[in-house]
């Protein structure tokens, strides 16, 4: 158990924080498998930059890596286009 006001201060802000970030990122999490599993282009259309900007917002925060930040982009994209075309 902590000693100091600062570092109960520390648990209390870290606890915020995590629960904060754990929502962020299964919010996330749900809206990428909710855009995979769609097959309408219009859905894609529609949803896609909002889930990169969140993608995104993540990486600037250090919840997820940039580089999987990233790949997440890349792979959505790449369903987009295949989507288009066929």
């Amino acid at each position: 158990m902590a000693n100091h006001k600062s570092s109960e201060k520390r648990i209390r802000n870290t606890e915020t924080k995590r629960t904060k970030n754990r929502y962020q990122a299964k919010t996330v999490r749900n809206a990428v498998k909710k855009l995979r599993s769609s097959e309408e282009t219009e859905t894609l259309k529609k949803d896609l930059p909002k889930v990169i900007s969140q993608i995104d917002k993540l990486a600037k925060k250090n919840v997820i890596h940039k580089n999987k930040a990233a790949n997440l982009k890349s792979k959505l994209m790449i369903k987009a286009l295949k989507a288009k075309t066929a």
